[in-house]
This record gives structure tokens, C-alpha cells and sequence, in this order.
């Protein structure tokens, strides 16, 4: 249990690295001198509020609230030095709770999205111009084309939109200005499936289900566990074809 707790904090440590990494770098100053204290200038407000709305994306993320107060009262302890006000035996205790909590939600969760997906797909299915193939992807052709199309190993170049069956956008190339280039086999099994049935200069909607994208674990925070995700994809090039 104490892994798990370790984790959550790695997690943690990581996203406030990885965002600092992102943050514009400080430029090397060119002069000798040094202050006596060269923290004396940082605002640490602003780099404690940085470093609290990290921590608070990776909750948010995982889909974790913690009573705030208490996660600060912690932080506050550990930082002065102070000894824990809990046994160690209380918080393993409690966090082995906390996580066989998690796992029921997860599961109701997958459950949910697995039913309403499925629904969603039933229905799909039986709109004109829609055809479902043997793996349930479903796919309907928007702008037919002529030529070659692409294999598992080609390298495409596209736009595309892509929503929740919700109608929520979690992606688009087009919200970019910019197409987007992958290699077919390094992206979901719907997207390699599917384009391959595309020409150059077709425009295909792709309905996948979530054993074709992103499966049990989903891509937090926008792509939940066994969500049906819906794709409008412009194939516009296949490198060296």
C-alpha cells in the first residue's frame, strides 16, 4: 500500500518538474558578480502558487479531492520539519481504504462508459452510409477519393477533428492551423484500421469504440475508461506515395 502512496507522490513531483520544465527558461547572466542571496529576489508567492496549481492539475486529473486544507496542513509539517500527528499504521490504513474506494468508482465508471458507448454504437450503425466492420469500427465516407492507401508502415499526414460522443472536442488539427504527420502503427488500432481504407484527398468519419482507442485506462483527463471516441479525418498525403 505504501507503493501506492509513493506513487501518487511521484506523480506529483513529476508534473511539477515537467511544468517548471515547460516555464521560459531564465537567461545566464553574463556578469561576475553575485548577489549574497540569490533567492532573495523570487517572488515565492508566485512560484508556490505555480507549484500548488501542478500539484492540483495531477489531482484534478486522477480525479482526486483531497480535503485541501488537511493536503496543506501536511505539506506545511513536512517542511518545518515537524513529526507526523497521525500514525504512520493510520495513514496506510486509511489510504488502503481510500484506494479500494477508487478501484469501485473506476470500475462503475468503466461500466457506465462501456454501456453507454455501446448504445451509442447500436444506434450509429444504423444511419445510411455507415458500415461497421468486423473488428466495430465504424467508419463513413464524407469525400471519396481515388488512388493508393496508405499500409501500417506508411507514414500519413492529415487533419482531423476529434469529439467525445458528447460532442465534446478533446483534439483537432484544424483548432491548430497545422496537419498533423504519424506513422500508422504508432497510433490507436482504430485510427491504423481505418485510415488504411483511405485514399489521398478522402474525408472520413471514424466512430471507434474504446477497445480501439484508449481501452480500460482512457487518456485523462479528457478520454475517460472504454470511451467510443468520434473522428472527421482528412487524409491529405502519404509520404512516398
Amino acid at each position: 500500500m505504501l507503493r501506492y502512496l509513493l506513487a501518487v507522490v511521484a506523480i506529483l513531483s513529476a508534473s511539477s518538474s515537467n511544468a517548471l520544465a515547460q516555464a521560459k527558461p531564465m537567461t545566464t547572466s553574463t556578469t561576475t558578480s553575485q548577489p549574497a542571496d540569490p533567492m532573495a529576489s523570487v517572488p515565492m508567492d508566485k512560484v508556490s502558487y505555480f507549484i500548488g496549481r501542478n500539484i492540483g492539475d495531477s489531482l484534478r486529473s486522477q480525479g482526486l479531492s483531497p480535503q485541501v486544507d488537511k493536503l496543506s496542513e501536511g505539506i506545511a509539517d513536512v517542511l518545518a520539519g515537524k513529526a507526523s500527528k497521525i500514525p504512520e499504521a493510520e495513514l496506510i490504513a486509511a489510504m488502503e481504504q481510500f484506494q479500494a474506494a477508487l478501484q469501485v468508482v473506476e470500475l462503475h465508471k468503466r461500466d457506465e462508459a462501456a454501456k453507454v458507448s455501446l448504445q451509442y454504437l447500436v444506434e450509429n450503425g444504423k444511419h445510411p452510409g455507415v458500415t461497421t466492420t468486423a473488428s466495430g469500427l465504424q467508419y463513413e465516407v464524407l469525400r471519396n477519393a481515388e488512388g493508393p492507401k496508405p499500409s501500417a508502415t506508411d507514414t500519413v499526414q492529415v487533419h482531423y477533428r476529434g469529439t467525445l460522443i458528447n460532442g465534446k472536442e478533446f483534439d483537432s488539427s484544424y483548432a491548430r492551423n497545422e496537419p498533423a504527420s504519424f506513422p500508422l502503427n504508432r497510433v490507436i488500432a482504430g485510427w491504423t484500421e481505418g485510415l488504411a481504407l483511405m485514399s489521398k484527398g478522402a474525408k472520413y468519419r471514424f466512430v471507434i469504440p474504446g477497445n480501439l482507442a484508449y481501452g480500460d485506462r482512457g487518456s485523462p483527463p479528457d478520454i475517460g475508461p472504454n470511451e467510443t471516441l468520434i473522428f472527421e479525418v482528412e487524409l491529405l498525403d502519404i509520404v512516398g506515395k
